[in-house]
């Protein structure tokens, strides 16, 4: 390889490497934030905050690493043109087409482990992410109660508050609960609560030394209960699902499913799926080729007007391929022209660029001289 290329390879790398760290950065930052949220709402456990975060982000690879290489060409381009360093290469005998080779060792690869993140890996973390959230809505009430915190259950019918455990033995301190049914209204308090598990696997939460307020709406009937043990079912076993239900039901959902599922599926939703999995790695190498002219600038510009132009172009063209995804999945669009359309339209851009770039304009011609 020539010393052109490995310093545009290497400088390409180096820049990818920084640029994909940093939107690593901000993407796990924004994500915990939204999944801690979820776990202090109760709508998720935090003993799975960090699992959902570790497959979410294995599902939003394909975009950060297309969008990593696309930034680190353009960067790459654009200072060696700030710098005058293009000057040195095209004095040397080189010309913008020959940036094209390097680009392309650096963006197959690429676009290589993007496909295969987006028809494998992809669909495999969001099964494993649909399933942490069904087992933990399968989880019995008194699961999700986590001392100091309210926790709705079965569609907020069931409201919990527990107090950390004062003796030794319980498992809960002093608890509240609003449980509505059919026809009663019901607050039960108590000084204590464990879990208990009768032979035929249904578990009970027995509360101890507590009181419970019963009221009928729309009537004036009102009860007052005191008791020493109470129980009521948190969960039978008949009611548990299988870990291959709560598989099934997580491929049932588009993005889950594995990509020869949708292959065979003779669907518009279906084919819109394997076009958007499909699109990503073309998008990524398209991107990368059209970051070469984009990054061609007048080195006495100000710099912030070109890379406002990449930006809208590669926002359009992300855009576009969701666009072309949403009509193939109404039936509007059929899926040969919307794989190929928008690629094959920026591609042509990028040609059309290149060519603007590698024309050499003929000298004007001099003006006559003025009538003396």
């Amino acid at each position: 390889m020539s010393l052109f290329k490995r310093s545009v390879v290497a400088e390409i790398t180096s820049h990818a490497g920084v640029v994909f760290s940093t939107l690593m950065v901000v993407w796990l930052s924004v994500l915990l934030v939204r999944l801690l949220g979820e776990a202090a709402n109760g709508a998720i456990g935090a003993d799975i905050v960090f699992g959902l975060a570790a497959f979410s982000s294995i599902t939003a690879l394909p975009v950060i690493l297309a969008v990593s290489l696309f930034i680190a060409v353009l960067t790459t381009v654009t200072r060696s043109y700030r710098e005058s360093e293009m000057v040195v290469w095209f004095v040397s005998g080189l010309s913008l087409k020959d940036w094209i080779a390097p680009i392309l060792r650096c963006a197959l690869p690429v676009s290589l482990l993007i496909a295969l993140l987006t028809l494998f890996a992809s669909p495999w973390a969001y099964r494993q992410i649909g399933e942490y959230r069904q087992r933990y809505e399968q989880r019995s009430d008194l699961s999700k109660v986590t001392a100091g915190q309210f926790i709705e259950t079965q569609g907020g019918d069931r409201v919990f508050f527990a107090e950390e455990p004062s003796a030794p033995g319980e498992e809960l301190g002093r608890v509240i609960a609003r449980v509505i049914d059919p026809e009663w209204h019901s607050i039960i308090t108590a000084e204590s609560a464990n879990i208990q598990t009768e032979k035929n696997g249904d578990r009970f939460l027995v509360l101890s030394s507590g009181h419970r307020y019963d009221l009928k709406p729309g009537k004036p009937d009102f009860r007052l209960f005191d008791f020493d043990r109470y129980g009521f079912r948190l969960e039978s076993k008949s009611d548990s699902t299988s870990l291959e239900a709560v598989r099934r039901e997580a491929e049932s959902k588009t993005k889950a499913r594995p990509t020869g599922q949708l292959l065979a599926d003779d669907t518009d939703r279906a084919r819109s799926q394997v076009m958007w999995r499909l699109a990503l790695p073309l998008a990524a190498l398209n991107l990368a080729l059209l970051a070469l002219p984009l990054g061609a600038v007048n080195p006495r510009l100000g710099r912030s007007g070109d890379y406002l132009l990449a930006g809208l172009v590669g926002l359009l063209y992300m855009n576009l391929i969701n666009l072309s995804r949403g009509w193939i999945s109404n039936g509007q669009l059929a899926f040969g022209v919307g794989l190929w359309l928008v690629h094959a339209l920026f591609l042509a851009l990028m040609m059309y660029m290149m060519w603007r770039r590698l024309r050499v304009k003929a000298p004007k011609k001099p003006s006559p001289p003025a009538p003396v």
